[in-house]
């Protein structure tokens, strides 16, 4: 692969996964926005493309409903430097860590936090267990769906892709909505369907009476925390989203310490399922501007 030196920028495309996870690899990322397979779901709304600049990988976002940006650069060299040019072709860097916007925001640049895309990140233990008194109404809506459907949990594999597809126009097709974002979020779930296996990614699926009923879909963050990207439940089951989300984890993703569950977008129902899983902490991000 030819790679783009600056000032040229590629598309990003299925054929940059290996490259991405190459520079990933040698720059553990924090935030969910920076992981490729995050990047590749959502391209067709955010128009990624990058270049690279001073040895560092930088990845430039053109979303329709916000200004264009660049995330944190993937890389150690000449970091500064490389933010400067970064701005020359946006008018900030957004999503970015807190941990890489307090070691660069004293070389000369301006630094704002956004609340609404903090991620929420979880113990992979409170997940699986739901021990305690703050987790009673998780247990007793997944005790009340396991007396009333027979079920099994199964790896997502290529052979349930069908039938998750299904249930996605089912639950797509109950939430029809006008908004952009909405039409964004059904696109990113389609792509990550439609190249699960190229992605590499992991998932589960929970079948009710042999038909597959919700389906999970995540992939490695760093080497201890996973990402769960999509989650998607048929509203007929009460307590099914709370078991998929226990079963995911637990046969899934056990061997991380934590989980990210990606941030709430200052949506205030999203706001109170997330808090109300009890996050370990959050992972501040901020704007870095001129």
């Amino acid at each position: 692969m030819n790679l783009p030196l600056y000032p040229e920028f590629k598309a990003v495309s299925l054929e940059d996964r290996d490259l991405f996870r190459s520079f990933q690899s040698r720059c553990p990322v924090e935030v969910c926005e920076m992981i490729f397979g995050n990047i590749f779901i959502w391209r067709n709304f955010d128009h990624p493309r990058f270049t690279i600049i001073n040895d560092n990988l930088c990845v430039r976002l053109e979303p329709p409903d916000e200004p264009a940006y660049f995330l944190q650069p993937f890389g150690t060299t000449t970091i500064p430097e490389t933010i400067r040019m970064c701005l020359e072709h946006a008018p900030r860097l957004s999503r970015i860590p807190a941990s890489f916007a307090g070691k660069f925001c004293s070389a000369g640049f301006h630094c704002a936090a956004d609340p609404d895309n903090f991620d929420y990140v979880y113990e992979t233990r409170d997940l699986i267990e739901l021990k305690g008194k703050k987790y009673d109404g998780k247990r007793n809506r997944i005790r009340k769906f396991e007396r009333s459907h027979a079920h099994r949990y199964v790896e997502l594999t290529a052979d349930h892709l069908a039938a998750c597809h299904r249930l996605f126009e089912e639950w797509a097709g109950e939430k029809d909505s006008p908004d952009p974002m909405a039409g964004a979020q059904r696109d990113a779930i389609e792509q990550a369907l439609t190249h699960f296996e190229s992605l590499q990614m992991s998932g589960g699926a929970i079948e009710v009476e042999g038909t597959v009923a919700a389906f999970s879909i995540g992939e490695q963050l760093n080497p201890d925390t996973a990402v769960i990207h999509i989650e998607i439940v048929s509203p007929k089951h009460e307590g099914l989203a709370q078991l998929m989300n226990r079963e995911f984890v637990k046969n899934g993703l056990a061997s991380y310490a934590f989980i990210n569950r990606e941030q709430d977008m200052g949506v205030p129902g999203l706001r109170r399922a997330k808090q109300s899983y009890h996050p370990h902490h959050l992972v501040e991000k901020h704007h870095i501007w001129k």
